[in-house]
């Protein structure tokens, strides 16, 4: 969808739509909603809606786990709106009576409703099937399966998916032979007349998803928002494109991040990572579909985990944590490097292979030597004499010693024992020889503790030679494929660029005109005494600011749960709130205040003034001012999703009050309006 020219501050808000709530939907937000939120933002002065991905992600809650990189989720899809459904109003009543909820906060049933729907929909398809299956071959629903190629590999993907119970592609125990399948094998599968009728539903269904969302983005253009979406950079494994085009993806490797405070074993996402030479061997086709296909709903988009197009965190397949994961692409560390910084063979062995002392099995088996000594020899072989063993050559990974049947204490054990060395293997050079990369936290190995300080400055200039090394191959990599991306589409692309980040990405962005993204609370000047904030004035005009994201705790929560009085003081010094304001805001000295929704106005009406170009906060900041009146919603309740865990109240939030009642609330719309208006003040076009 053609971008407005971004040359003006604008605010927003970010909603999945899935936490949308209206009269009209069915227990969940669908499409159609987007029209009555749209009318509730004109009246706010929110011009800009945000939205997480809206891709089918089958039983799954979260929308970055997507089956599709194309397809709409059936969730989503208002069965009101659907011409074929006219005679079923009564049995969606019942859906809607159903999942109705019962108190502000309460989340919605994602699977229950999605069961519901799925069931309706087919009732509603098998009612009309002359008429839908004589459409497909002349009519709208033929024109639409014409423009939209992608729809034949996942009508097949779904269907066979469905006869296997939803099970991975992978465990498929009917049609086998589709496990691997070639392009000719879907076409065959898709034109064979026994299966089109089920083929057939899907892409009825996705038509009639494909023209509400279309409505609804077209309503906010012509009311003056602005729509931006969310581009997921990785796939699922058990996702049509994985399936259907393995060529583009490397599955003996999984995509994560290197430790970090907040994760000191790294993170496994267990996603595959991109084969970027056979992608860009074909001019990035696939990726350029993909934003394409988008481009028809979006003025601009999120790319998420920007920081992947730089450089992955690529673990092999089978390690259950990131620690022994390795930058793709990465300047290895060769046998001749390692000589050349005075290591001999033997050293090298030290740092690379893990050994094991006895003793590490045998106090976990209550000091049972001969036991220990049993257990080992599963997994290990002795050197010599010695009370120190290797792993076995047949031990490639985590998931390996796991399969060895061992007592758990002793497994744990051993899991920590595996991952402790300073070089992880990265593959073979053209003579075949072993080549390395530096384990990322190979300064807290048992290895780097014996090392002379001579020793562990030679190695930490080796590694520092070959991080710049890194750096040029990363910002190369990164200029290649996003300059390619970020061009072929009239979207403002915006970058997810949280964590660690690489030293030409600044560069990058301001060159392609990607905008950053900034997090009031993380935005600190963390290398100084008591990690003061950074001043609002501070801010970069080429990003999007934020109060929070969907991963984190609200503003709220944020408020209530973690800020200590001390950063809160620091806080308002870079929101420039003090004197009067400061002292009615906290007027006990020493004790931070309750959030109320005058501590919400004050906090906002500060923030909205960042020099920033979009300023998009999510729903739950913005009803922040009307907090007092929800007493049962608490700041947990608003939460969208909980990283690392796995329950079903996560991706399942939902607006506290229908749609059609924030907009006639006139307090709330005003004291929005006051906000947003306050947008302007100090910026310039």
């Amino acid at each position: 969808m053609k971008c407005t020219p971004l040359n003006q501050a604008l605010c927003g808000t970010a909603v999945p739509v899935s936490a949308l709530y209206s009269q009209k939907s069915c227990g969940v937000g669908e499409f159609s909603d987007l029209i009555p939120f749209a009318d509730f933002c004109k009246k706010a002065g929110l011009r800009i809606i945000q939205l997480l991905p809206v891709n089918d992600t089958g039983t799954d809650s979260s929308p970055y786990n997507a089956l599709s990189a194309f397809a709409l989720h059936p969730l989503y899809i208002c069965l009101d709106d659907i011409p074929e459904a006219h005679t079923f109003k009564t049995e969606i009543k019942k859906i809607r009576i159903a999942f109705e909820p019962h108190t502000p906060g309460e989340r919605f049933r994602y699977r229950d409703i999605l069961h519901e729907k799925n069931v309706l929909l087919h009732a509603v398809f098998n009612k009309s099937e002359k008429q839908i299956i004589a459409d497909s071959q002349t009519g709208e629903l033929a024109e639409w399966i014409e423009a939209n190629p992608w729809i034949i590999e996942y009508a097949v993907f779904k269907n066979i998916k469905r006869q296997n119970y939803h099970a991975s592609w992978k465990d498929w125990k009917e049609c086998v032979g589709m496990r691997s399948p070639s392009t000719a094998k879907i076409t065959a599968a898709w034109n064979d007349p026994v299966l089109k009728r089920e083929h057939l539903f899907y892409a009825w269904v996705q038509m009639h998803l494909h023209k509400q969302l279309l409505k609804a983005v077209t309503y906010c253009a012509d009311n003056g928002i602005l729509v931006k979406g969310d581009i997921p950079i990785l796939m699922n494994e058990d996702s049509v494109e994985v399936w259907a085009h393995p060529e583009y993806f490397r599955s003996d490797l999984r995509a994560g991040s290197p430790p970090d405070g907040d994760n000191p074993t790294g993170q496994n996402w267990g996603f595959p990572i991109y084969n970027w030479v056979n992608l860009k061997a074909t001019g990035y086709r696939w990726w350029k579909d993909r934003l394409a296909h988008a481009s028809q709903y979006y003025h601009a988009f999120r790319l998420d985990h920007i920081l992947g197009f730089f450089r992955i965190w690529a673990i092999p397949k089978g390690e259950m944590t990131g620690l022994l994961g390795k930058p793709i692409p990465y300047s290895e560390i060769t046998i001749e490097d390692l000589k050349k910084a005075g290591f001999s063979e033997d050293r090298i062995r030290w740092m690379a292979e893990p050994h094991i002392n006895t003793d590490i099995v045998q106090n976990a088996v209550n000091g049972d030597y001969l036991y220990a000594h049993g257990l080992l020899r599963k997994v290990a072989d002795r050197i010599g004499t010695e009370e120190l063993w290797l792993f076995k050559a047949g031990i490639q990974s985590e998931s390996g010693l796991h399969r060895r049947g061992l007592p758990a204490k002793v497994e744990t054990a051993l899991r920590k024992k595996w991952t402790d060395r300073m070089l992880v293997k990265a593959g073979k050079d053209l003579h075949g020889n072993t080549v390395y990369t530096a384990v990322y936290l190979y300064r807290n190995t048992t290895a780097w503790r014996t090392l002379s300080e001579d020793e562990q400055r030679r190695f930490s200039l080796l590694v520092e030679e070959k991080e710049t090394e890194q750096n040029k191959l990363w910002a190369a990599q990164a200029e290649d494929i996003l300059s390619e991306l970020c061009t072929f589409v009239d979207m403002q692309p915006c970058a997810e660029d949280l964590g660690a980040k690489p030293a030409a990405l600044p560069e990058v962005l301001e060159k392609l005109q990607i905008l950053s993204l900034r997090v009031f609370r993380w935005e600190r000047r963390w290398a100084e005494p008591c990690c003061p904030f950074i001043p609002l004035q501070d801010y970069p005009k080429a990003a999007v600011a934020v109060t929070s994201v969907h991963d984190s705790s609200t503003m709220r929560g944020w408020w209530e749960q973690e800020l200590s009085y001390t950063d809160m003081l620091s806080f308002f010094d870079a929101l420039l709130i003090d004197g009067e304001m400061r002292t009615a805001l906290c007027p006990i000295e020493g004790e931070k205040p309750a959030y109320t929704a005058d501590l919400a106005a004050a906090l906002l009406s500060a923030l909205v003034k960042v020099p920033s170009i979009f300023a998009i906060f999510p729903i739950q900041d913005w009803l922040g001012l009307m907090i007092d009146e929800l007493h049962t919603v608490k700041a947990q309740d608003e939460r969208i999703n909980i990283p690392g865990t796995v329950s079903e109240s996560n991706w399942t939030y939902r607006l506290p009050l229908p749609i059609e009642t924030l907009s006639k609330n006139k307090e709330l719309t005003k004291r929005l309006r006051n906000i947003t208006s306050l947008r302007h003040i100090g910026q310039t076009d």
